[in-house]
């Protein structure tokens, strides 16, 4: 007796064996969602980490400082961090470990207000300058100061949290360090009240890695990361080269995104993405692990192995 084709279609479907379910991976953002993260949300949003077999759990963090602690504690897979802050952390012994890079050049920058009476480093002689994370921010602005004969004794420097705009633009501050050339610039523009920026790695600090992605050091090997960095390489391909239709995938995720900040902070982070996510530049790491020593920010210039690699 012949089988009806639906029949047989059937059977052919409840003999197949089920599609296996994709691996799980949560990865803690550092901030809430905006243009810094493109290659992830182009990831999530082409397939890309769908075709790895991942499924991937992006969280915005309700404590910034907590993701790599979290990922050290074996608590998530992934955390989105800083170079520097990576240094130190390592220094202080939390078994984390570069895995990749999504931005990979600086984008911190000491900003005063265009119009105001700074017009050059030296003006800040005497100032209040805001900041928002002690330790490595003084660093910087210390590095930044010494070529024009200035220390952080020439200066008066104010905790202003993360509130940096808003403090230079209401004169609580004369200038503030940390202020991300991507964002807070556009912002006081916004709001009528452009900025000037200095750029660290023009006034000798050495250059680093501006956001990048840790794991748990015990862990560093699981494929699951390797996929991941594939598929955030090709989101970074795309992003480059259909910028356009990236934002509208961007933004078609929260409305809310749709904004002028969020418009010009796309435009101007494009260029600083790596198109090689995995890579790593010995010779950066080991300059600035140099200078955070020098600083006294770090205890021991450790081998790179011991804190980046280069999945393959």
């Amino acid at each position: 007796m012949k089988m009806p084709a639906a029949s047989l279609f059937a059977l052919l479907i409840l003999a197949a064996p089920p599609a296996a379910a994709a691996d799980k991976l949560t990865l803690l953002l550092d901030w809430f969602v905006n243009p810094d993260h493109a290659p992830l949300i182009v990831a999530e949003e082409k397939g890309y980490f769908a075709a790895q077999n991942l499924d991937v759990e992006m969280v915005e963090p309700a404590d910034p400082s907590l993701p790599p602690k979290l990922v050290a504690a074996g608590k998530a897979d992934l955390a989105v961090s800083y170079q520097p802050q990576l240094h130190v952390q390592i220094d202080q012994g939390l078994p984390l470990i570069r895995i990749g890079t999504l931005v990979s050049t600086p984008l911190n920058s000491l900003v005063v207000l265009r119009d105001g009476p700074i017009k050059a480093i030296p003006d800040l002689k005497g100032r209040k300058v805001g900041f928002s994370v002690g330790g490595f921010e003084d660093a910087l602005l210390a590095q930044m100061l010494k070529p024009h004969g200035l220390t952080l004794k020439d200066i008066t420097l104010i905790n202003v949290n993360f509130s940096l705009s808003p403090s230079i633009l209401s004169g609580k501050v004369d200038a503030v360090i940390g202020a991300f050339r991507n964002f807070e610039l556009n912002q006081m523009d916004i709001e009528g009240r452009p900025g000037r920026a200095f750029f660290p790695e023009e006034e000798g600090v050495p250059v680093y890695d501006e956001l990048i992605v840790v794991a748990n050091k015990s862990k560093a090997r699981d494929d699951r990361y390797r996929r991941f960095i594939r598929a955030v390489e090709q989101g970074t391909q795309f992003l480059i080269n259909r910028p356009g239709d990236s934002w509208k995938l961007f933004i078609g995720t929260n409305k809310k995104l749709d904004d002028e900040l969020n418009r010009r902070a796309w435009r101007d982070t494009l260029p600083r993405f790596d198109l090689r996510p995995a890579a790593v530049d010995i010779g950066r790491y080991e300059r600035f692990a140099r200078f955070l020593k020098d600083q006294g920010l770090i205890k021991t210039v450790r081998p790179i192995q011991e804190y980046a690699i280069e999945l393959r």
